[in-house]
């Protein structure tokens, strides 16, 4: 049963702790050190005990000074082994959750991109974050911890009823209400962390969502409702959290009323049996402090064990994205430095979900240094060629070569390092705009950027920002236009220079004087190279060697321009659509 039933899950503590493996020596010194801290546990009490019945009694002073000492130096010794336990612990805890998050990451960045389609950022936000956080309690507040309470419980009542059986019944009477208690707060607690989790992980999602998609929500006037959308996750969110309180609220005074309870039992039955010389007046004195000893880990036990649900409950649903197999087979069978850009479509067909097919026997061949043009209307086909192209989606059927060599056999990295893509929508990093040119290529001096704003038509804009290349760009290339972010593309392109450019409506999003720059840069980038241009705006295709016209996932009509013109098909009508469609703006 998994973490989030009734049971213990065994098999996902044994695999969070597999990643300690690395830092066993540390996991052993810790382990022993909780041994340590819950042997010498009862140590204090018995030398207050001894204090009181040999020194204090009798007014023994001078000896009564060295049993100062003596505790004193017990209780800086606890000290010290309770910072390096402490320390190691969370030192462990973060050590572990650092492994586990670059694990998950990396994994992440290896699956499709159908992936993402199916499962909100927001959520892999969650897991990534504070799911792995979560994780990390169990090392520094959960198992450990729970160890060395449970050692430390086992020392202390062993040795109570080794100094006095009878003191120890009684001190003990009360220990089934308490387990009682904590364990209908256990069951209570757990449920509303549950919750608690559950809410995090929503509250990111809709507050990643709604800010990416901030401008969509004040264009259509959605902020209040939005707003109180939000309002009811966070109100969730909040009971959740309240409920949990609630339990605490409940549970901590009964803990602190029966511990008031044992002392009292304990005064009157040991006063009792003090009189009747059973028992010493140290003896008395050191139980009471056995019992702060005792209910002090029962009352956090309770807590220590939710903690370690919660994270088995985190592990559980950071495990289930690790497993998660959506991944683009690799078999790295052919890796080459050189791609000439031949291509090749024979009877591909692809679907992003079942048999709900978008290609349907789509084939085409592009030589090397070629530019052909996908034209069709919107869910036609064209941007799901590319995404093949790219490997970002496994095709279904068919086979696609580059160079004669079938592309599932090429290295993924490899292939991938031959095509560049130049997108409608650019995204672009948090970062200079060096770094956004340069991403995915390593070594590029000030003089190469350079020459390609240069090439690109960029330079003028760029020498005109504050720190020219070092200019940070901000969350998406918000403070530059749709023009600046994809002038910023095209040096990608011209900078990663690959043996295949694949550009997907990349005039699409911007104005007249902006479309002539990138027409220039285009004809720049697309010279000596093999190019696949995909494009609504017919009078950017008109120079391509070819033309293929989509229609519903099929190619329906393929040539030049002149040539299409010619069959008075489907794209001589979509040319002529344009062309009065233009007119009648002029």
């Amino acid at each position: 049963m998994g973490a989030t039933g009734s049971a213990f899950d065994f098999s996902l503590l044994s695999r969070v702790l597999g990643y300690a493996r690395p830092y066993r020596s540390t996991l052993f010194f810790t382990a022993m050190l909780t041994i340590l801290l819950a042997v010498i546990a009862p140590a204090r009490p018995f030398l207050v005990a001894y204090t009181i019945d040999h020194y204090i009694i009798v007014g023994d002073y001078p000896g009564l000074v060295q049993m100062m000492i003596a505790l004193i130096m017990l209780m800086l010794l606890e000290t010290g082994l309770q910072f390096l336990y402490s320390y190691y612990a969370s030192w462990l805890g973060q050590s572990v959750i650092k492994d586990l998050r670059s694990s998950v990451f990396r994994h992440i960045t290896r699956l499709r991109l159908k992936y993402f389609d199916n499962n909100p950022i927001g959520m892999l936000v969650t897991r990534v974050i504070s799911d792995i956080e979560t994780i990390a309690d169990i090392f520094s507040e959960g198992l450990l911890v729970i160890i060395a309470d449970i050692l430390k419980l086992t020392v202390i009542v062993g040795v109570m009823f080794y100094v006095n059986w009878q003191l120890a019944l009684v001190s003990l009477s009360v220990i089934p209400i308490m387990l009682i208690s904590t364990r209908i707060f256990q069951n209570a607690v757990k449920k509303s962390f549950q919750d608690v989790r559950t809410k995090v992980s929503e509250l990111n999602s809709f507050v990643q969502e709604h800010i990416t998609g901030m401008g969509i929500v004040q264009i259509f006037g959605r902020e209040e409702q939005e707003f109180d959308k939000f309002e009811k996750i966070n109100r969730d969110h909040r009971d959740a959290n309240n409920r949990s309180v609630w339990y605490y609220s409940l549970f901590l005074p009964i803990v602190e009323v029966l511990s008031a309870a044992s002392k009292g039992l304990l005064v009157w039955i040991g006063a009792r049996l003090a009189l009747g010389g059973s028992v010493s007046p140290g003896e008395i004195f050191a139980y009471m402090m056995f019992i702060d000893q005792l209910f002090r880990p029962i009352r956090e036990l309770a807590d220590k064990f939710n903690t370690l649900q919660m994270g088995i409950v985190s592990s559980e649903r950071v495990f289930k994205v690790l497993d998660t197999e959506d991944i683009i087979e690799n078999t790295h069978k052919h890796t080459t430095d050189v791609v000439k850009g031949d291509i090749s479509f024979k009877d591909v067909w692809f679907a992003y979900n079942d048999e709900d097919w978008v290609l349907k026997g789509v084939s085409f061949n592009v030589k090397a240094g070629q530019t052909i043009a996908i034209v069709g209307a919107t869910g036609a086909g064209k941007t799901s060629v590319i995404s093949l192209l790219g490997r970002f989606y496994e095709y279904n059927k068919g086979r696609i070569e580059v160079d004669g060599v079938d592309l599932r056999d090429y290295d993924t990295a490899v292939i991938r390092k031959h095509i560049g893509i130049v997108l409608q929508d650019v995204f672009l990093f948090s970062d200079s705009i060096a770094n956004n040119i340069t991403i995915g290529k390593d070594k590029v001096t000030k003089a190469q950027l350079q020459e390609a704003a240069r090439m690109i038509g960029a330079e003028r804009f760029i020498n005109n920002l504050p720190g020219d290349f070092d200019y940070n760009v901000m969350e998406r290339g918000a403070v530059l236009s749709v023009g600046q972010r994809q002038l910023i593309s095209f040096m990608r392109a011209y900078i990663h220079n690959p043996s295949i450019l694949i550009l997907d409506e990349a005039t699409s999003s911007v104005d007249t004087e902006s479309e002539e720059m990138i027409q220039e840069a285009l004809a720049k980038l697309t010279q000596g190279r093999t190019s696949i241009v995909i494009a609504h705006r017919l009078a950017t295709v008109q120079k391509a060697d070819y033309i293929l016209v989509f229609d519903h996932g099929q190619i329906i009509e393929q040539g030049t321009h002149q040539g299409l013109l010619a069959q008075n098909g489907q794209y001589k009508r979509l040319f002529e659509l344009q062309f009065k469609n233009t007119e009648e703006e002029v």
